[in-house]
């Protein structure tokens, strides 16, 4: 193994000592106030340098993972300086001086925050937040939420732990963070064009100009580039500068003193006024995107040392020499000393155990499910009602149960509140509760997930409501990329529990709207790690609506729960006025994972869900006159499928038919890929890791096997 003294030099790391060098000593001065904190954010700033060159080493022996480094962004470190460790932060790939920044103020201090991230580096089971599952700046007793690397998608979630913050006091119920905390939010500016960025922004004006709070700081960190493409030379300040709503505040990040000062003055705004701010922060992107970035590719040479010269390290020691606070000789020692306590403490966590199988990888979302599970077998908090209800009277029913047993929840979404709903299934709901727990958003999915989940993970319980099912694919990556992902990425140790209710499914005859009458769920069974629930009857509504509310609140559990437009407010099963789609809610649980049986016929099985159980079991009644037994299992929870039921049953009869109305492509026949007989091979489902049967395959879509 090459030893760590042979390690190859960057131009930008040669130009450094080369420059320092040259520097003239200035007579030393009296300590001034400020020395002492400017030579700690340089102590930073050479840590996250030095991390960078060592994640280079790591990967050049075949030991690291990670190379998209902080270089150039070290001026972030004065970020987390201007700010308190209390203050919840959600942090943008390249900035590791803020993590370091912040790790420099609590116990363990700077030389633990270098540890973590060199763990991280090697995907080392120590690794305080993810635990070696991925490569991400977070931990738990910082108040830094781990993020995913999807381009701004953690904005939406920023803005909702900023408006949850202030919520949660306002309810008098607990919240992970101080009531005047400050969330801090960064990302770069090749991000802000994104239009997750966009509507994330929007959204923090739009709260703020109805006069909530929104103690958010924005920091963008501006290089200039997004991997090879330029960002337009003063597009950000053009666009956000003159912003009515939006407090804009500019830094040279290449000056620590310069950004501290700016950065102060723009938390002590976002605090006092509870109205958010943008910070722009002015940076240089130095060796390339990542050590695989082959950057004279895009970037003359001449460009790419040009840049040598506005390194923020470099900087900071030139200002410290000017100052006399250090003479070069110092600077140079302190900058060999970091490198060599950094590769010291690389090679010495090279070798550190990592995740050495499928099961521990899956391990959080294994956890979840068993809680979930459990959580959910607990009988309903509402108990029985003897009146027979429609299924939109259940959901109703189930929503207030929540409200009333639950101070921390909350129903949110696009004409929830004053309307009730589209289809008036959350009408009361707000005059029961109260408009600071039932309450309209604006129109865009985005921020509606973002706000669940910046109030889930800041200890509020979300119950957010997707307008449409095909509504829910223009904000799928909430869901995916940032809800699902946290507790694995943290290590079970940062949660965004959330039930997102959303209408589909068929329901307009002789009408294919593109829209409402959507039917396609394989993005929702694509996602590893999501509860989600398809009720059918009123009383399943109910009792599945409370097991996904206990799973979240317990478990953390992210929960999907589908509604069927088509069976809201239907009351007949097989004829006109039977009343036989009302039902009684019994207050019986609905265990997740565990089908429903219907019938006990011995000639054949139905596999259904959704309007699939109401269309089949009037065929079942068409079939018995025919002398033909049939048994109906309604799924009911599509993750984790009821794989244990679906093969007791399909077992019973030898003959299985499916009723799936979603797509052919991506639904559910496909993904349950029933046998007639069951084998030993083992098989997953819906993303959940613990299935562990298959069926024989057969084309979906009412075909028999």
């Amino acid at each position: 193994m090459t030893s760590v003294a042979d390690t190859s030099r960057e131009g930008v790391d040669e130009h450094f000592t080369t420059s320092i060098s040259q520097l003239t000593a200035i007579s030393s001065r009296a300590s001034g106030p400020g020395d002492r904190e400017l030579l700690a954010l340089f102590d930073v700033a050479l840590a996250s340098r030095h991390l960078d060159l060592a994640a280079r080493w790591l990967r050049a022996q075949g030991r690291g993972y990670y190379t998209i480094g902080s270089s150039g962004h070290e001026g972030n470190a004065a970020v987390a300086a201007a700010l308190r460790p209390t203050d919840p932060a959600l942090l943008h790939y390249r900035s590791g001086g803020f993590f370091l920044a912040r790790a420099q103020q609590v116990d363990g201090g700077l030389a633990r925050g270098i540890r973590d991230v060199l763990l991280g580096l090697v995907a080392a089971t120590d690794e305080p937040i993810s635990g070696g599952r991925h490569k991400v700046f977070g931990r738990a007793d910082l108040n830094i939420i781990p993020q995913t690397s999807t381009i701004a998608s953690h904005l939406p979630r920023a803005v909702g732990v900023a408006f949850s913050t202030a919520r949660a006091g306002k309810l008098g119920v607990p919240c992970r963070w101080p009531e005047d905390a400050v969330t801090v939010c960064s990302f770069g500016d090749a991000s802000v064009n994104h239009s997750t960025a966009v509507g994330a922004l929007n959204t923090a004006m739009h709260t703020a100009y109805q006069g909530m709070p929104m103690p958010l700081l924005f920091v963008c960190e501006d290089n200039g580039i997004g991997i090879s493409t330029r960002t337009p030379r003063g597009w950000v300040a053009r666009t956000y500068s003159q912003r009515e709503g939006l407090q804009y505040f500019a830094a040279d990040g290449t000056d620590l003193a310069a950004t501290i000062e700016t950065t102060r003055a723009a938390a002590e705004f976002v605090r006092t006024h509870r109205r958010p701010a943008f910070l722009h922060l002015s940076t240089v992107r130095l060796m390339g995107h990542a050590g695989s970035d082959y950057e004279p590719g895009y970037r003359r040479p001449d460009e790419i040392v040009a840049d040598f010269d506005r390194d923020p390290v470099l900087c900071a020691a030139k200002a410290l020499v000017a100052q006399g606070i250090l003479s070069p000789v110092e600077v140079l020692e302190r900058y060999e000393a970091t490198r060599r306590q950094v590769l010291d403490m690389a090679a010495e966590v090279m070798d550190a155990p990592q995740l050495d199988s499928a099961a521990a990888v899956e391990r959080p979302l294994r956890e979840t499910l068993a809680e979930a599970v459990a959580a959910s077998s607990a009988p309903p908090p509402g108990g029985s009602s003897a009146a027979s209800v429609t299924v939109a009277q259940a959901v109703n029913r189930a929503l207030a149960d929540a409200l009333a047993h639950h101070p921390e929840a909350l129903v949110f979404g696009e004409d929830v509140a004053r309307k009730g709903g589209v289809y008036g299934v959350t009408r009361g709901l707000q005059q029961k509760a109260g408009p600071a727990r039932v309450f309209d958003t604006l129109l865009d999915e985005q921020a509606i997930l973002g706000l669940a989940l910046g109030a889930g993970v800041s200890g509020l319980l979300p119950i957010p409501e997707i307008q449409y099912l095909a509504y829910f694919h223009n904000a799928a990556d909430q869901i995916r990329g940032e809800a699902a992902t946290l507790q694995f990425f943290a290590d079970r140790q940062y949660r965004n529990p959330m039930v997102v209710r959303v209408a589909g499914y068929g329901y307009q005859k002789g009408f294919g709207g593109h829209f409402h009458n959507d039917n396609s769920i394989a993005a929702m069974r694509d996602i590893p790690g999501v509860v989600i629930a398809s009720p059918a009857r009123p009383d399943d509504a109910a009792a599945m609506m409370h097991a996904c509310v206990a799973a979240a609140k317990t478990a953390g559990a992210v929960c999907l729960y589908l509604e069927p437009i088509a069976l809201y407010h239907t009351k007949d099963l097989y004829a006109d006025g039977d009343g036989q789609w009302l039902a009684p809610l019994t207050g019986t649980p609905a265990p997740i994972g565990r089908a429903r049986i219907h019938g006990d016929g011995a000639d054949l099985t139905i596999l259904t869900f959704g309007n699939g159980l109401w269309m089949s079991l009037r065929v079942a009644r068409r079939l018995e006159r025919l002398h033909i037994g049939a048994r109906i299992v309604d799924l009911r929870w599509l993750a984790p499928l009821p794989v244990e039921d679906m093969l007791r049953e399909a077992q019973a009869t030898g003959r299985v038919l499916i009723v799936d109305e979603t797509r052919e492509t991506g639904g559910w026949a496909k993904a349950s890929s029933p046998h007639c007989s069951p084998t030993d091979t083992p098989g997953r489902s819906s993303g959940w890791p613990a299935a562990t049967a298959s069926f024989r395959s057969v084309t979906p879509h009412s075909r028999y096997c």
